[in-house]
């Protein structure tokens, strides 16, 4: 078996049941948060680094050739791999990929159908609820 790679989602691939539609088979899918993160939403959402910041999503574990396969799709070519640490709901943290753009989205853009996606996906997820509640574009 080829090796996974632990990844934070925070967006729409957060759903595993959507990466398995794609053809993908995450595994050890949790819920988790970074820090001194927020949530930019534009066409897509993307993180942006604040002093003082949290975001929600999933962490599942993949192959580097199903996460290869995944940003390959032409809405999310630009994301690119960088290193965060999540933190678990038992209070462990741990290393994992996420990716953003290397531009992300001013606070002026947005696109209310991909915010309405997204709060949908993040309400079957589990998230907060005032975590759900801020995904407006």
């Amino acid at each position: 078996m080829a090796e996974q790679v632990t990844v934070f989602f925070y967006g729409l691939f957060m759903d595993p049941e959507a990466l398995e539609a794609k053809g993908l088979r995450p595994s050890q899918v949790r819920q988790a948060h970074v820090e001194r993160f927020e949530l930019r939403l534009g066409e897509r959402a993307s993180l942006v680094p604040v002093k003082e910041g949290r975001v929600y999503g999933m962490v599942m574990r993949l192959t580097h050739s199903e996460i290869d396969r995944l940003y390959s799709e032409p809405s999310v070519l630009e994301y690119r791999p960088e290193p965060v640490l999540v933190e678990l709901g038992d209070g462990s943290v741990e290393p994992a990929l996420c990716f953003n753009l290397p531009m992300p989205p001013n606070r002026t853009s947005g696109n209310p159908q991909y915010a309405a996606a997204l709060q949908a996906v993040a309400r079957k997820m589990g998230l907060p609820e005032s975590d759900v509640a801020n995904l407006t574009g």
